[in-house]
């Protein structure tokens, strides 16, 4: 009776649902898996899934909006998977479905991020894969790109640097909670220093 009233009222409480997509085979992006676990032992729903698996995952995305579950949502990719999460947003903007925070890791080729993204984060180190991220016209969130200067880190291994999931799973933890239908306000943590 109360979540009902809190559901009609449109004001919901929920924590982000996190999915974070392993790149090609996923057995290079084991990091993905232990940022979920690290997600899941603060109480965040998050959930570790083959970068093949994203279309399944926005159907799953859009029936939990249509029941009512307006938490933030927050998309992870590494390589492929990182092409994979911009692909997911894409897929949602007709839907008018909100993505608070996608973060990618070493995408390559990768298309520029929709406009439905509240705040983009991208992982990269130059030379080789992955690259800066760019907009659609009409973005208005914010974009970090961050070259992460670290020689000992390649693109196979860049989702296993600790220094960067603690990063990352400092900035999802940071996200607010949803205070109202539809997914609550922006985001409001800073991105990361590094640019």
């Amino acid at each position: 009776m109360v979540a009902s009233a809190l559901a009609w009222c449109g004001c919901v409480h929920a924590e982000p649902q996190v999915y974070l997509l392993r790149g090609w085979f996923g057995v290079f992006s084991t990091g993905m898996d232990r940022m979920a676990g690290t997600l899941r032992s603060k109480g965040i729903a998050a959930e570790a899934i083959g970068h093949l698996a994203w279309k399944s995952a926005v159907e799953k995305i859009l029936e939990d909006r249509a029941a009512g579950k307006t938490g933030r949502l927050v998309l992870v990719g590494h390589s492929q998977g990182g092409n994979n999460v911009i692909d997911m947003a894409r897929e949602l903007a007709p839907h008018n479905v909100r993505v608070d925070l996608l973060i990618t890791l070493a995408p390559f080729l990768q298309d520029p991020v929709p406009s439905n993204v509240v705040r983009a984060v991208n992982y990269y180190q130059p030379p080789g894969w992955g690259s800066p991220l760019t907009a659609d016209p009409g973005f208005t969130g914010t974009l970090a790109n961050i070259d992460v200067g670290d020689s000992g880190t390649f693109h196979v291994n860049i989702d296993k640097n600790r220094r960067i999931q603690a990063e990352i799973v400092a900035t999802i933890v940071a996200l607010p909670k949803a205070a109202r239908a539809g997914g609550g306000e922006p985001a409001s943590a800073p991105p990361p220093a590094r640019e």
